[in-house]
């Protein structure tokens, strides 16, 4: 690990917010860095936002390994953690091969979507030394790209919260919880000696992690659990529309973007 992971386990202890962001392309990786993001996560969320795939589900390990080797060319210091992608890791022992292939590829962790089911593959990837984060409560891979909230009620609450703690017990450093009451993750935040990551679960988790087209404002939708930090999809339209304004009228390039040849090499080209 890039990280030593133990600065994830100090920082809860601290109280002090854990900062995860997808990253999907070396550039935003390593600006991600340079901003100060604590974990980069290549999500299986790649598909939907970068690969034009209509669910997660379309995505493939070969998807994985190119944007992991990409994103991981951008980072120096910061910790990369990686999605096993839909159908990767059913079985321990094709978990772990798939969880080579990231870490060749420069993954620090995976991160596996599934409740307390997933008990004996993290055990069985955390036994050979691989480095887990759990992912629960609304899971694209399992319950499909139509999000909702889990642990509404007492019942499935608590299987939220066994779920955590069979996940934490069975060797995972940290848990993604998705798309939770607020007062439940809280709970399981406080019932975790490991980190856990909200997104769209309240603020009393032990950090968050928001896909960087959400932050940054790539798309026309702004969901619940995100907020735009900055409007990016109107600023690039509006550059990309001067350009095109600019090259059919004539006016780029202009004489600062160009060379010219030696008069006399023209004039030996042309006689």
């Amino acid at each position: 690990m890039t990280v030593n992971k133990n600065i994830f386990f100090e920082k809860k202890s601290r109280h002090e917010p854990i900062v995860m962001v997808t990253g999907y392309d070396c550039v935003t990786a390593r600006m991600e860095e340079d901003a100060g993001v604590d974990i980069v996560l290549v999500g299986d969320s790649v598909g939907t936002n970068v690969l034009g795939y209509q669910s997660e589900t379309e995505v493939t390990m070969q998807d994985m390994i190119h944007h992991c080797k990409a994103v991981s060319r951008g980072l120096k210091n910061t910790c990369l953690m990686v999605d096993l992608p839909y159908g990767s890791s059913a079985d321990p022992f094709i978990a772990f091969e798939n969880a080579q292939l990231l870490q060749d590829a420069g993954a620090d962790c995976v991160k596996i979507e599934g409740w307390g089911e997933n008990k004996r593959v993290i055990e069985f990837l955390t036994g050979k030394g691989i480095d887990v984060c759990g992912h629960i409560g609304y899971n694209p891979q399992k319950h499909g790209p139509k999000a909702k909230v889990f642990g509404k009620d007492a019942s499935e609450a608590s299987e939220l919260i066994k779920s955590a703690q069979t996940i934490e017990d069975a060797g995972a450093m940290m848990i993604v919880i998705e798309k939770v009451p607020s007062e439940v993750a809280a709970l399981i935040t406080k019932k975790c000696r490991i980190p856990i990551i909200g997104i769209g679960s309240g603020f009393e988790c032990d950090g968050q992690v928001l896909v960087v087209n959400d932050i940054l404002g790539y798309g026309v939708r702004t969901f619940k659990h995100a907020r735009r930090f900055m409007d990016f999809r109107t600023l690039a339209l509006g550059a990309l529309g001067n350009y095109c304004d600019e090259v059919r009228s004539r006016k780029f390039p202009s004489e600062e973007n160009f060379v010219h040849i030696d008069p006399l090499e023209m004039q030996k080209l042309t006689s």
